[in-house]
């Protein structure tokens, strides 16, 4: 009987440290320290760069009576828009098509059904220039050679990762000086920093206004300024005061 007894105890006894060990906390500390003031600041760091990179899409759009002659009429114009940018030293991976399509065209009369009059047919692709300075020169030449329709520029930072570690570092640093000032101003001292989390960044590569260009109006040379970037990183800080 009292080996029975024994033999059950050492069964129980495992569970019983299990559960007592879900039962315990899984963190170091918690987010709010037993002792001491919280304090939690958001700070926004900034740092500034010329943009490097311009995103165009140029397309061209052919009309015909017939679906064969629009798409036909379309692919010799794109053939010419692409070896243009072939010569203008594009390098493939930078050229990408956007969009293809083909749809008819309709006359529209009070109290009759569509007529079709003819098809329109489109193709677009989308362009990086790494040489920001020389793409409107570019552009010129693809309206030279049937490109009607550019829609662009997007100007933005090409390898934005580094940039954003400068950011980062001004939002701590921007975050610690106001965690001071608030310290002082409570007549506490910033004891140390209990988490910091990033709530979100800018690169700086937000959409320009459009700009469209047609063959006919391409008179003069196109002029792009890229102008500076302001690439930024928001953080949230939370600090202990003593």
């Amino acid at each position: 009987m009292n080996t029975t007894s024994l033999l059950i105890a050492i069964a129980v006894l495992p569970l019983a440290t299990a559960a007592t060990a879900q039962m315990t906390p899984t963190t170091v500390e918690p987010m709010v320290p037993a002792a001491g003031t919280v304090l939690d600041v958001t700070a926004e760091g900034r740092t500034t760069r010329v943009p490097d990179l311009a995103t165009i899409r140029a397309g061209v759009v052919s009309q015909s009576p017939t679906a064969a002659a629009a798409l036909s009429d379309n692919a010799q114009r794109m053939a010419k828009v692409l070896a243009a940018l072939k010569r203008a030293g594009v390098a493939p991976r930078d050229i990408a098509t956007s969009s293809v399509g083909l749809a008819p065209q309709y006359r529209y009369a009070d109290n009759q059904p569509p007529v079709i009059t003819g098809y329109q047919a489109t193709n677009t692709v989308s362009i990086r220039f790494r040489d920001v300075a020389k793409s409107g020169t570019i552009l010129d030449a693809l309206v030279a050679q049937g490109a009607n329709q550019i829609d662009g520029p997007n100007l933005s930072i090409d390898q934005p990762d580094a940039v954003l570690d400068e950011a980062r570092t001004d939002a701590i640093a921007q975050a610690k000086r106001r965690a001071d000032l608030y310290a002082k101003a409570a007549g506490l001292r910033v004891s140390r920093i209990v988490s910091i989390a990033e709530s979100g960044q800018d690169t700086g590569g937000s959409p320009q206004p459009m700009m469209m260009m047609r063959a006919s109006m391409a008179k003069d040379s196109t002029q792009i300024a890229p102008g500076e970037k302001d690439v930024t990183v928001t953080v949230s800080v939370r600090f202990l005061l003593n």
